[in-house]
């Protein structure tokens, strides 16, 4: 599997990447991320920051934050555009 996004339970921007990647019927494996921000550092060893999402994309060689730049990635990449 290719992709991996970092995620908090409860989060509604990490639940938007999550419905993006169900709806673009792409594999992905979620890695949980701790609740207190300070204690994220599974997360910044990755990605240099604590926010989630965090989506990698070890097939383009991939990693990104924000779940606005992470959507527009997921459609210009795997969308109907993209084929």
């Amino acid at each position: 599997m290719s992709r991996t996004l970092y995620r908090l339970e409860g989060c509604p921007y990490c639940v938007r990447v999550v419905d993006k990647l169900d709806e673009l019927d792409l594999d992905y494996h979620s890695v949980w991320v701790e609740a207190m921000h300070s204690r994220r550092n599974r997360v910044k060893e990755v990605s240099g920051q604590r926010q989630t999402p965090v989506l990698v994309d070890d097939e383009y060689g991939v990693t990104m934050a924000e779940s606005a730049r992470i959507l527009e990635y997921l459609d210009a990449t795997y969308g109907e555009q993209a084929t």
